[in-house]
């Protein structure tokens, strides 16, 4: 099967996170940059703030105004004195459980994921710990066996487990296969108590896994048999399958999907279907012209609006009910290297190069950050930035490892970012963790910053470095 480029953006998806298998590999490419889009989150939870007490404060200012600069105002104490708490080295040379070579050196951390008091870290070699945060200890590590590297993690919150997505040596590293561990086993350290998923498919490349958060919902490719299926994220029951060889992607958006066809003979238009993500309903045909001999630079779906835009040309924002269109001049809005949907707010946020930008659905930009540059991959390269950087709260807030040209180091050997807390509607830097200090322990928990994760329940931002240390981060 022949698939298309179609435009895959690096999506920092709020509604579920996309795996794919690689090739072949060998163990000497788990040393390479292999980026991972970030698990985001849905839902509302509670933090350590008590809110109660918040809405009652709020529900008396007679001024929308005072209430929005108080809410701003706690927010700036939340995370004014933050500082760095303790540090977690994540390589043990010693340990007996880790035998593959590679992966008994020390890594970086790409990953990390939190609930209550589990912090799960994964490292670029492929190597997944669960530590105990309260304790400040090892639990277990997640590599169930010998050969197993771990490329991505999953909190399902609807379970409350934790779902590892691996390859494994023995297939020169080139399927994908996925494992569910409830928490109560992990902190148990009884992971051979978890079970593997959806062993009926094959999952090499083209082939992929994504978890839908949103919808509760797993979306599955195999390309052996050409099938999409969509599986329950509660427990793991395939719903439907979707087969059709014109496919050439799936978007998964709010109660729907959107299916991506193969352009027709001359590239003039793009066949759709959208779908009732529950049952797999057809909902809508319809296709969409195209600029023939131009490729797609990203189409995705946000409820009833489709964003399409092709290589020099400008954005299109249709309604798919309506068949209105908006466009947005290519010179103001160009192509991003990643995009996330912001569901409750009905917004879209933009990253390009090291810039961070917001967008509503009539094509206005919407917002600017004031301070809030994020750190280049390398420290060589200016273009890219990581998704493993970026973590966006349920408070209106973006929490990313930005440049500090503020820091007396920025240009030298010692250089390092600083954690920038911003407002997504305002665009205002509402606090910083950067280098204060002459404290050498510090600035190197600022430096060569690769994974970031903000745990909304405590109050508390960890980070991952290129050394393998995890870092805390609390008032």
């Amino acid at each position: 099967m022949v698939r298309e480029d179609v435009g895959k953006l690096g999506l920092i998806s709020p509604s579920g996170k996309r795996t794919y298998a690689g090739g072949s590999r060998c163990e000497e490419e788990f040393s390479d940059d292999d980026t991972a889009a970030k698990s985001s989150k849905s839902g509302r939870s509670r933090g350590p703030y008590d809110w109660s007490i918040y809405e009652k404060l709020r529900k008396r200012e007679a001024n929308q105004l005072e209430a929005s600069k108080f809410f701003l105002y706690s927010v700036k104490e939340k995370f004014l004195q933050s500082k760095l708490q303790v540090e977690i080295d994540t390589f043990d040379p010693e340990s007996p459980e880790i035998k593959m070579p590679f992966q008994r050196t020390r890594s970086k951390v790409t990953e990390i994921v939190a609930s209550s008091n589990l912090i799960f870290t994964l490292t670029k070699t492929g190597v997944c710990i669960a530590f105990d945060r309260d304790k400040l200890k090892r639990i277990c590590f997640l590599n169930a066996t010998d050969d197993e590297v771990i490329r991505s993690l999953f909190l399902n919150k609807v379970n409350n487990s934790i779902i590892t997505v691996s390859v494994f040596r023995e297939d020169n590293f080139s399927s994908l296969r996925c494992r569910s561990t409830h928490l109560q086993y992990v902190r148990k350290k009884e992971t051979n108590a978890g079970f593997a998923l959806f062993e009926s498919e094959s999952l090499r490349w083209p082939g992929f896994v994504e978890f839908d958060d949103l919808n509760s919902k797993v979306l599955t490719f195999s390309s052996e048999k050409n099938e999409y299926k969509i599986w329950g994220l509660a427990n793991y029951e395939h719903l439907y399958t979707i087969t059709d060889s014109r496919i050439q992607e799936i978007k998964v958006s709010p109660n729907i999907l959107l299916l991506i066809f193969s352009r027709s003979h001359g590239g003039g238009y793009v066949p759709l279907r959208i779908l009732d993500v529950e049952t797999g309903k057809v909902l809508r045909d319809f296709k969409h012209l195209l600029h023939r001999h131009k490729k797609i630079d990203f189409m995705e779906q946000f409820n009833e609006k489709l964003l399409i835009k092709q290589e020099r040309e400008n954005l299109q924002i249709v309604d798919v009910n309506t068949s209105r269109v908006v466009e947005v001049e290519r010179s103001h809005f160009l192509t991003p290297n990643a995009f996330i949907f912001l569901y409750d707010t009905q917004l879209f946020m933009t990253f390009r190069n090291r810039s961070v930008t917001a967008w509503n659905f009539h094509g206005e930009l919407v917002t600017k950050f004031d301070d809030h540059e994020l750190w280049p991959i390398d420290d060589q390269s200016e273009a890219h930035t990581s998704n493993n950087n970026i973590h966006l709260s349920q408070q209106d807030l973006i929490i990313s490892y930005c440049k500090n040209y503020d820091c007396k180091h920025a240009n030298v050997d010692d250089a390092h970012g600083s954690i920038n807390i911003s407002s997504i509607s305002t665009g205002k830097c509402m606090a910083k963790i950067s280098c204060d200090s002459e404290s050498l322990q510090h600035r190197h928990a600022l430096k060569g910053v690769s994974a970031l994760y903000y745990n909304e329940d405590r109050n508390e931002i960890y980070t991952g470095n290129r050394s393998g240390t995890v870092c805390i981060w609390s008032s």
